[in-house]
């Protein structure tokens, strides 16, 4: 399936696959609100409940892809355990998902219901593409990846795949998989990215809603030939780049990577770590995320 940019309404929530739609600069525009109003596993989010589509069915780089690459085998997190989501703190998702972008916790949720009632404002909080398109261009910057290549809606869980275009005009190449899931209640519940599911680059370490500290230790696996991992850390809202660290290089088959990253953050807070790698015919050709939180003091 070829991807291409958003356009048109959001579709009813369901078990679907389709090419969601596009109009991509309406929703960048409004990002300034969520600065205000809006916070923002390995790689990534733990395992959807069982009603959920595995990241395995979802679709990874084609023949024709312009970053296929050796194929590997999906990672993905256990779901954390009661007292590994509780000693942290914080706003959950479902009781178990770190909430990274774009609500923070249920006050802001419920605050954009209302204004969605009253107004019809920003109803791309509806539409899982273009939420997942609006988290890789608006929040993590990643401006080239501008392709929606698939799309599988179960429930209350979705999975987005973003990409790159592909060369000469051939099929895109999919740099992520993000996993987003329904946050309040109501028949407008807005969709808020928990994770990313991951193949041929992984974030193993932090582990997905752990509690820690700065510096801390950031690995996981990689396949390809001359890679370059860049890790940032990035807080919720418009704290933005809260640590950096690039870049580490990497390649193989399925092989480890790691570095340590220092950042700043308040305790108690949520931060997305994000792993990406680029470079050979795009800045950024792929990307993993995952959610910890700060440790107390």
């Amino acid at each position: 399936m070829a991807g291409r940019p958003l356009s048109g309404a959001p579709s009813a929530p369901g078990r679907i696959r389709r090419r969601p739609p596009a109009v991509l600069a309406p929703v960048l525009a409004m990002l300034g609100f969520l600065a205000a109003a809006c916070g923002t596993g390995p790689g990534s989010s733990p395992a959807a409940e069982s009603g959920a589509t595995s990241a395995a069915t979802s679709t990874g780089p084609s023949s024709g892809s312009s970053i296929a690459l050796p194929s590997a085998a999906v990672t993905g997190t256990p779901a954390p355990s009661p007292a590994l989501v509780t000693s942290s703190g914080g706003p959950l998702v479902a009781g178990r998902y770190q909430p990274l972008w774009p609500f923070a916790d249920e006050t802001q949720v419920r605050d954009w219901q209302r204004s969605y009632r009253a107004g019809g404002h920003q109803p791309w909080h509806l539409d899982a593409g273009q939420t997942a398109l609006a988290f890789t261009q608006g929040y993590l910057g990643f401006k080239g990846i501008d392709q929606l290549v698939d799309s599988t809606v179960d429930g209350a869980h979705a999975r987005v795949s973003v990409g790159i275009r592909g060369e000469g005009g051939g099929r895109p190449g999919i740099a992520s998989v993000i996993h987003l899931m329904k946050w309040g209640t109501g028949g407008d519940a807005p969709w808020e990215v928990v994770g990313t599911d991951d193949a041929t680059l992984s974030l193993i370490t932090p582990r997905y809603g752990s509690s820690v500290s700065s510096p801390v230790k950031v690995g996981g696996r990689i396949t390809g030939v001359d890679e370059s991992v860049r890790v940032q850390a990035r807080g919720a809202g418009d704290t933005g780049l809260l640590g950096e660290r690039c870049c580490v290089s990497a390649g193989g088959e399925n092989r480890p990577w790691s570095t340590t990253l220092e950042f700043r953050a308040a305790p108690g807070r949520t931060v997305t770590i994000v792993a990406s790698t680029g470079g050979h015919i795009a800045d950024v050709e792929r990307f993993a995320v995952t959610g910890v939180r700060t440790a107390p003091r």
